[in-house]
Formats: structure tokens, sequence, C-alpha cells
């Protein structure tokens, strides 16, 4: 198994994790969209590209309500949460042209949540054999797009 070190995540993934310091709380005071990637703010929930994403166009949509389970979340926010979920849908597609796209939740840490005290939707736009030689023997992702890039042509679309 090779190894392939990372350590400007380091960062994001003890803010992260931190007690008290939530990360997209962070983001949210956030004083330039550009520099965090915040695509979109809405009024209960805003839009955001992933910073270590899984493709091009990881986007995700998060609740300004701090919690940690979608039960706790108020009606108006989840509603927000899924309309602005559909409308990334029709964005990754126009844009991207995927052949699928993933939207999901992973609610704890147990269930792969990196930021598990504060819920988020991630959406994914996926493609026939995406994960290739590189993604599946040699473990390293390929990104045809960096994510000045991708921040701009979603931005677009807001």
């Amino acid at each position: 198994m090779d190894f392939l070190f990372t350590p400007w995540r380091y960062a994001y993934v003890t803010a992260a994790n931190h007690p008290g310091n939530c990360l997209f709380c962070g983001l949210v005071q956030a004083k330039n969209d550009e520099e965090v990637f915040i695509v979109h703010r809405a009024k209960h929930c805003f839009v955001v590209l992933n910073a270590y994403p899984y493709t091009s166009g990881h986007t995700m949509v998060v609740p300004y309500e701090h919690v940690d389970q979608l039960q706790k979340l108020s009606t108006p926010a989840a509603e927000e949460m899924i309309a602005l979920s559909q409308r990334l849908e029709g964005v990754m597609r126009e844009l991207y042209r995927p052949d699928g796209i993933n939207l999901g939740m992973n609610l704890g840490k147990a269930a792969g949540a990196g930021v598990a005290d504060h819920i988020h939707m991630h959406l994914l736009p996926r493609w026939f054999a995406d994960v290739n030689f590189m993604t599946s023997v040699g473990e390293t992702r390929v990104l045809p797009e960096d994510l000045q890039t991708t921040y701009k042509r979603i931005k677009s679309k807001f």
C-alpha cells in the first residue's frame, strides 16, 4: 500500500473535529464567500463546495442550524435543503452532464460523517467508469477541474 501524505489537510481535519469549533458554522462567518467556496446563501441553508471533493462538482447543502440529526432540523430548513438539492441537481446535469448523481447524508461518525455534529447534504456528479485505475489501484483521485473553476461555474447558475 502506498501512502500519499497531505499535511495541508491537517488544519481542515482538526478544525472540523474540535469540540465547539464547527467547520460549517465557521464558514458562514467568513467575510469572503469565494475564499471558502460558498456558492449561494439562502434563507435557511447555504451551498458550498467540498474542499476535498470526490469528483468535480462535489457540493454540499448545509443548514445554518447547528444540529446533528435530520429529525432535529426545522421544517423550513429541511424543505429548503431539498429545494436547493433539486436546484443543484439541475445545475450539475447542465454543467457536467453526468451519468448519475450521488445524493446523501452521513449522520454520525459511524456512518462516515466527517463533520458529525452539523448535518449536510452531499451532491456528487458521477460518470460510468469514474472509478478507474488511479482510484481503485493507485488509490489516488484525479480531478479534471480545480476548485476555483468549479466555484465559478456553479456560482454562475445561482
